[in-house]
């Protein structure tokens, strides 16, 4: 009895697959493990195999032409087997036979003549037989055809030899006696639930990102003076000050000049603050949190070098008071320390603007025409666009820049 093949799911997302090229035509035999077609998902292209012996007696699609899941490919059966019923039973039956649908008529034994001569040509060199799929595979991968073995009809080269290949061309020229051994491994996870702080990340961070549209801008400030002033300010301050302590007094220093930045979405208004509440984000084992320094632009950089490492403490702790956790009015995120360059960072909410710092790099710098060692940082602004234009942020950055590359002007404001 026929069988029928119709379009299978080949991943999770697939809706409908698009039928690539058709490597059996009507008419021709097929046996268990042949590749009828190449089929592309949504995902990648894959190999159709044939799971019946017999005799491919239609196609239900043209190549390029897109089927549904469980919609009929082919069907296979006996040489001039009666499928009509079957088509009707799957309400597959075309009206008449069209484009991209074919029944194979019955089959008759056709007896081929082969011209002779005087002589006996010569043998044509012999080709490599490979699906399309299998040479784009070993293109990709640097093989070369001649180097696998095919398990396909007649020695053709398909998917699966390509992925089962142990040895790669560019090992053989260099190591031509040398073949890899077989290495079996064990998949391992874990699925460890989610706390109750990364469903709150999850939620707040994902309702910023789809709710806010965001923009990004980015700024170059030469660090030399901040390099040079942070050992003298340490001689005199009564707890260490780092670099992160003169980057928040900044950066509080050019929100006072500019609180249009210190401001918040609140649907039917724009929350402008004039007060300025800080928010230092801070890596805790199992998520992130964000601490506040509260009128963060009236203290002094001892001040904010005791508080933020009491914060901090507080936070690796999980001592953290509610209230020491609300209303900040602007965030900033470093992730310096940790060696990265530059990154952008999503909005805070309520506040509209997150402000994420990067390292501290010594490279070289042109000045006044001289190439010469100097130390850069970047710092890039991320701003929820419904309450802070981009003229808003560069002007903020401007002043911050200006503050860091001249710190002493910090001490005037």
């Amino acid at each position: 009895m026929a069988e029928v093949i119709r379009m299978p799911k080949m991943s999770d997302t697939m809706e409908a697959g698009v039928v690539a090229t058709w490597l059996k035509k009507v008419g021709d035999a097929v046996k268990v493990g042949d590749i009828l077609a190449e089929i592309e998902t949504d995902k990648a292209t894959m190999e159709l195999e044939g799971y019946e012996d017999g005799t491919l007696l239609y196609i239900g699609a043209k190549e390029r032409e897109t089927v549904p899941i469980n919609a009929v490919l082919a069907i296979i059966g006996k040489p001039g087997e009666d499928i009509t019923t079957l088509l009707g039973a799957t309400k597959q039956l075309p009206e008449q036979q069209g484009e991209g649908m074919a029944l194979a008529p019955p089959v008759t034994p056709v007896r081929s003549t082969i011209p002779t001569s005087g002589h006996t040509p010569l043998p044509s060199p012999p080709s490599i037989l490979a699906s399309p799929l299998a040479k784009k595979m070993a293109k990709e991968k640097g093989y070369a055809l001649a180097d696998i073995r095919g398990t396909g009809e007649g020695g053709r080269i398909i998917k699966r030899d390509v992925e089962n290949v142990m040895v790669t061309p560019r090992f053989k020229e260099v190591l031509p006696n040398v073949t890899l051994p077989f290495v079996v491994g064990k998949e391992e996870y874990e699925d460890i639930p989610v706390s109750n702080m990364r469903k709150a990340i999850a939620k707040r961070l994902t309702d910023s990102k789809l709710n806010a549209p965001h923009f990004y801008l980015t700024v170059n400030i030469a660090m030399d003076q901040v390099v040079a002033v942070r050992p003298s300010i340490n001689e005199y301050a009564r707890v260490k000050v780092s670099v992160n302590d003169i980057v928040v007094k900044a950066a509080a220093v050019a929100i006072r000049q500019h609180l249009a930045i210190n401001v918040a979405w609140r649907q039917d208004a724009i929350r402008y603050n004039k007060h300025i509440h800080m928010g230092i984000a801070v890596a805790v084992e199992g998520g992130l949190v964000v601490p506040v320094l509260h009128f963060i632009d009236s203290k002094s950089l001892a001040h904010i070098a005791v508080e933020t490492k009491a914060l901090i403490q507080k936070a690796n702790e999980q001592q953290l008071r509610p209230k020491e956790l609300e209303g900040s009015t602007f965030t900033i995120s470093n992730l310096g320390m940790l060696g990265i360059e530059s990154f952008a960072a999503i909005v805070n909410p309520p506040a509209a603007c997150i402000l994420a710092i990067g390292e501290i790099q010594q490279v070289p710098v042109v000045r006044c025409g001289v190439v010469m060692p100097g130390y850069v940082m970047k710092a890039t602004l991320s701003c929820d666009h419904r309450a802070v234009d981009g003229a808003v942020g560069a002007s903020f950055l401007q002043t911050f820049k200006a503050l860091l590359e001249d710190p002493i002007r910090m001490l005037v404001h």
